[in-house]
């Protein structure tokens, strides 16, 4: 039956001319056909789409058979896959391109990763095939068809391992081949010193990028170039984003190194500098064009091409070795504050060992103050401590404290001073804060020693700062277990600047201000200590009571938090890396016997924290006996 109707609106058609066709032969053609395929006749089918009487039909109709052939390819072993080849192969000479395009679109579009992929492996040397033969304004045609590719390549899941990616099970580096293929011939006929004709090199016109033919006629390839801008821009992002390359000494081949080689080779054959690229984010040069700036070369895409480059190496040769680390630091900065804003996770490693591989090339106490004036300098920072303190990950929070101290350690000492006072200014955790100040004590020891020139952390510098470390943020009311990282360093510090440096010495000025200090921090320490453990010691006597009557219900007990200080907490691997805290929350559910345990836990802290300030205290009486 559909065989028969077929054949007759085929045959109507040949006494027609291709304006001629109406609706109706268009949806017999495309229903008969259809069917005819998913019923086995596909031999009878190829006999009429060869006949050159009806060249006309197929190159008008012919693109609406795609669906039920592409199925057949797919699956391979039917028995008519060699009709339906045939048949698929004819149609991409003799069918209108520009339909071809849509047709063989529509078929790329699969939700499932084998589907995905296997639409991807089939059809991208087909539409390949189709967009060449749309001659010299292919350029809107390439730019659907890759992004529809691209979206198609971003389904798929990514390999997390280096066995992952060598057994590719859900074909990712298979299909990134497959792409890279897919776009070579468009690559070559875009490039940016293109000699065609009579030989004459390509000029600028108008800012734009042409090609001089032997009859003068100016062919604009800049169309084209945007088009493959924006493929390999949108590549940097998803995939090669989300993926964790594989160094060669890890996996001597890799596909995905392959891909993200060949998208950087692909920028350089467009003419898009790969330097230039990189240290975009200094240049205030702002390019006309098809594309507004950062939609031509959005941010996370330059970022993505930097850390290829710093931590993989891809094309770091053309990097100019007159470039000296400090620079490249700097216009790392703006990709590293990109990466580490994000919160997926692969984002926020990337741009972790970006910082790293950017700072490790800098000397030590190399980086003069005049960078903190940067804003990306301080923004990177402030962004580090919520990776260091919020991030789910445990080796990121590991990391990204590694890499905050690698920072610090390139700042020249007054370049430190000042970022230590931004940092205790802006800082909302009490861990962070706590590692400042532990920090500013090594300044401090480092600049006490002889023949040490730092004054920046001694005398009259240092003031200001120790201002800034010895304070309570609400006098006696503050939450002493919220800020208890930030307290015990700041006793420690104390403790050592009243031990290292003399009342007959006073290098730092600590016996100048010691009053000051007496009276806005450690006393009214000390009457917070008092408030607090009366405060819990009574909650602890309150729930102990409730116990031994067996009551049931939630404790009032609030504002408990975890007791480990931020140096176990962070660095320990034993322990946990975020310290536990519900702030005003009541806490949740717990039986009498964890609510008795952590009010236990809260006065053993205060109990020790007394104990600190009063051998500080001890320490104090020295200058009244003197």
């Amino acid at each position: 039956m559909a065989l028969d109707q077929f054949s007759d609106v085929v045959q109507r058609c040949q006494a027609l001319s291709t304006d001629q066709y109406s609706t109706e032969d268009h949806d017999v053609f495309m229903t008969a056909g259809r069917t005819c395929i998913e019923e086995g006749n596909s031999a009878q089918v190829l006999s009429i789409v060869l006949d050159d009487k009806n060249l006309d039909i197929v190159r008008c109709m012919g693109w609406n058979l795609l669906p039920p052939l592409v199925q057949v390819l797919w699956k391979k072993e039917d028995k008519n896959l060699l009709q339906c080849l045939a048949i698929f192969n004819h149609l991409l000479e003799a069918c209108r391109p520009k339909e071809l395009l849509i047709g063989l679109l529509e078929q790329l579009e699969q939700e499932e990763p084998v589907a995905i992929a296997e639409s991807l492996n089939l059809l991208l040397k087909p539409l390949q095939k189709v967009l060449l033969r749309l001659g010299s304004r292919k350029a809107p045609s390439l730019g659907m068809a890759l992004s529809s590719a691209l979206d198609q390549l971003a389904k798929l899941p990514v390999p997390h391992t280096k066995e992952q990616e060598e057994e590719d099970n859900f074909s990712l580096g298979r299909c990134c081949a497959a792409l890279t293929t897919f776009v070579k011939p468009f690559v070559q006929e875009a490039q940016h010193d293109t000699f065609i004709g009579n030989g004459k090199p390509s000029e600028r016109l108008n800012g734009k990028k042409v090609l001089a033919t032997t009859e003068g006629v100016l062919l604009d390839k800049e169309e084209l170039g945007v088009e493959l801008l924006k493929f390999c821009m949108s590549a940097l992002s998803r995939p090669l984003l989300e993926v964790q390359l594989n160094d060669p000494d890890t996996l001597t081949f890799s596909p995905l190194r392959n891909f993200a080689t060949e998208i950087l080779n692909n920028l350089n054959t467009i003419g898009e500098s790969v330097p230039r690229l990189v240290y975009r984010p200094l240049s205030k040069r702002k390019e006309s064009g098809f594309l507004e700036e950062e939609v031509r070369y959005p941010k996370e895409s330059l970022a993505s091409l930097a850390h290829l480059v710093f931590v993989h190496h891809l094309a770091v040769d053309t990097i100019p070795c007159v470039f000296n680390p400090v620079f490249c630091l700097r216009c790392n900065m703006e990709h590293i504050f990109i990466l580490l804003s994000r919160t997926e996770e692969p984002r926020i490693q990337k741009g972790l060992e970006l910082y790293e591989k950017s700072l490790v090339r800098v000397d030590d106490g190399s980086l003069p103050a005049d960078l903190l004036e940067i804003k990306t300098f301080l923004a990177v920072p402030r962004t580090l401590t919520k990776v260091m303190t919020i991030c789910p990950r445990r080796d990121l929070r590991s990391k990204g404290l590694k890499v905050f101290q690698l920072s610090i350690d390139k700042f020249d000492p007054e370049a430190k001073y000042h970022f230590f006072k931004f940092m205790l200014k802006i800082s909302s955790h009490s861990g962070v804060e706590g590692y400042v100040i532990k920090n500013i004590r090594t300044q401090i020891d480092g600049a006490l020693r002889p023949d040490n020139a730092n004054s920046w952390f001694a005398g009259v510098h240092l003031l200001p700062l120790l201002r800034s470390v010895f304070t309570l943020p609400d006098g006696p009311e503050t939450d002493l277990l919220q800020y208890l990282d930030r307290l015990m360093e700041c006793l420690n510090l104390l403790r050592y600047l009243l031990i290292r440096d003399k009342v007959t010495d006073n290098k730092t000025g600590i016996w100048t201000e010691l009053h000051k200090i007496q009276e806005g921090f450690m006393k009214p320490l000390r009457v917070g200590i008092n408030m607090s453990r009366a405060h819990y010691e009574r909650e602890l006597s309150t729930t102990m009571e409730k116990k031994r009557r067996n009551a049931q219900g939630e404790t009032t007990t609030h504002k408990l938090f975890s007791t480990f200080n931020f140096f176990n907490t962070f660095l320990s691997t034993e322990t946990s890396v975020i310290s536990v805290s519900v702030g005003d929350e009541k806490l949740p559910n717990m039986t009498p016997e964890s609510q008795i345990q952590a009010l236990h836990s809260a006065l053993h802290t205060f109990d020790m924290m007394e104990s600190v300030l009063a051998r500080t205290e001890e320490l104090t009486d020295v200058k009244a006996a003197i």
